[in-house]
């Protein structure tokens, strides 16, 4: 029977998570296994592993198969860098203090370089966070500039209204004025129908006497002759 440190799937679709275990190679992926060595979440960045140091070490050590991504787990928390400085430990090719010494500044070194990437990480984030307000503002300056761009000509029609409203005024006051002046005309008209008439009525009067006289002289000369008729009958 051969052994294998694998994966189990749990979680749900889409956010997997999963066990390390110690199972038969035989067995199903998710089916029963010998021991559970640790768990590891690849939704979050950079990946949490919550792993049994010493039991893993131990298993490793025994020569246990590892699947793929159980030895990139493993290499990553430094399980198989303590196997290998043990089986120099083993062959004399170093002494357990050597052997401690070295691993803790391995140790120091991954610890460096995973906080390294959290730290880019987190300024990444910030620069992005930076990055979309500074849009979101620049969008919303934009913005008012159009609405204040729009809003402009509104303002500069209103004296254009005002405009033509006096000119319609004034049109209007031209159309009223027009009768009145028509009136005074009119006016000016019959003063001066009135003023002629009133002159020639002293030349009728004058003549008037004229056409008296004239018909006074005919009466008398109409008995004259009917007088000289009368003394020629007689």
């Amino acid at each position: 029977m051969s052994t294998r440190i694998r994966l189990q799937r749990h979680g749900k679709k889409g956010k997997p998570f999963f066990h390390i275990v110690v199972a038969d190679s035989r067995s199903k992926r998710d089916g029963r296994f010998i021991e559970k060595l640790g768990t590891y979440n690849p939704n979050t960045n950079p990946a949490t592993i919550d792993l049994d140091f010493d039991r893993s070490v131990n298993w490793v050590t025994k020569g246990v198969e590892l699947s793929d991504t159980a030895r990139a787990i493993l290499s990553y928390k430094g399980v198989l860098m303590k196997e290998h400085l043990m089986r120099g430990v083993a062959k004399g090719a170093l002494t357990e203090e050597q052997m401690e010494a070295k691993f803790s500044k391995w140790l120091e070194d991954k610890g460096g370089r995973i906080q390294g990437k959290v730290d880019r990480l987190a300024k990444s984030k910030s620069d992005s966070e930076k990055a979309r307000l500074a849009s979101e503002k620049e969008k919303n300056e934009a913005r008012a500039a159009a609405l204040a761009a729009a809003a402009q000509p509104e303002i500069e029609e209103a004296p254009e209204a005002t405009d033509e409203t006096s000119e319609a005024s004034a049109e209007a006051t031209a159309v009223q004025e027009t009768p009145v002046a028509e009136a005074q005309e009119e006016a000016v008209a019959e003063t001066e129908v009135k003023d002629e008439a009133e002159t020639e009525a002293p030349v009728a009067e004058e003549t008037a006497p004229e056409a008296e006289a004239s018909s006074d002289e005919t009466s008398e000369k109409t008995r004259t002759k009917k007088a000289n008729t009368s003394n020629e009958l007689v």
